[in-house]
């Protein structure tokens, strides 16, 4: 008889139906409007709080030899700008305002250019302030770049000179037309070369974006209200689920 109730007893006795999670959620939904109302009004105050950042850029273009060939390496650049410039400014900062500097300074070169980026995000009242960090950081640039300008065009000025004394000694020699003539291509093409040489260019200081950076207001609240609902259901069941065991025990 024992197994016979056992056999007509229904599979999953234990099943929870959309009713009795329907019913669940009713008798909690003041936990799920607490939890969904609360997370919601932190996001908006979040969102209409948070200082605004915008992107600054300002643009220079390296020292080149020709037309796209610059005379130092845009990676090497960056890597200096990043190891010894960046650091440096940033100990100075500390050591006179006793912290550290309140934003990130990074470097970039636009694919096959002769370009190179510094980016920072701040706030908009802080634009004379990035453009401090940017101007001095194009400043050690500069004399770096005005140095490598100079060694280029003293060592072609040297390379020309010792090309038109050796033409000079040439012409007085016989069968020499040949060698005169591959020196005197030479010379054309270091001048040139010196010719073409241009320094740095500062393009743009601490140019401003059109739009802040980073998720919009709007999308934070969204996502808070999304986190809400999330949240307040989970919070709801497991207020039930807490009663539940909280019967139990006091069954024991």
């Amino acid at each position: 008889m024992t197994e016979n109730n056992e056999k007509s007893r229904p599979p999953y006795d234990d099943e929870i139906s959309l009713v009795d999670l329907a019913s669940t959620f009713l008798r909690r939904r003041r936990i799920f409007y607490a939890v969904f109302l609360l997370t919601l009004l932190s996001g908006i105050g979040y969102a209409l709080l948070m200082p605004q950042k915008y992107e600054f850029v300002s643009l220079v273009k390296l020292a080149e030899r020709d037309v796209g060939n610059t005379i130092e390496k845009p990676a090497l650049v960056i890597a200096t700008l990043e190891n010894r410039w960046l650091p440096d400014y940033r100990a100075a900062y500390n050591d006179q305002h006793e912290e550290p500097m309140p934003m990130e300074v990074k470097f970039e070169n636009p694919e096959n250019t002769s370009f190179i980026r510094i980016v920072s995000e701040a706030p908009q009242a802080e634009v004379v302030f990035v453009k401090e960090i940017h101007s001095s950081l194009i400043a050690q640039l500069e004399k770096s770049q005005a140095l490598a300008v100079s060694n280029l065009s003293q060592s072609l000025k040297a390379q020309i000179d010792s090309l038109s004394s050796s033409i000079e000694m040439l012409r007085g020699t016989q069968d020499a037309g040949a060698a005169i003539a591959a020196a005197v291509e030479k010379r054309l093409s270091l001048e040139s070369t010196l010719k073409s040489v241009q320094s740095m260019e500062t393009l743009a200081l601490g140019r401003q974006a059109l739009e802040p950076a980073g998720p919009a207001r709007s999308l934070i609240i969204m996502l808070s209200g999304m986190l809400g609902l999330i949240a307040g259901v989970f919070f709801a069941f497991f207020a039930e689920f807490a009663s539940l065991v909280r019967a139990q025990m006091n069954d024991i």
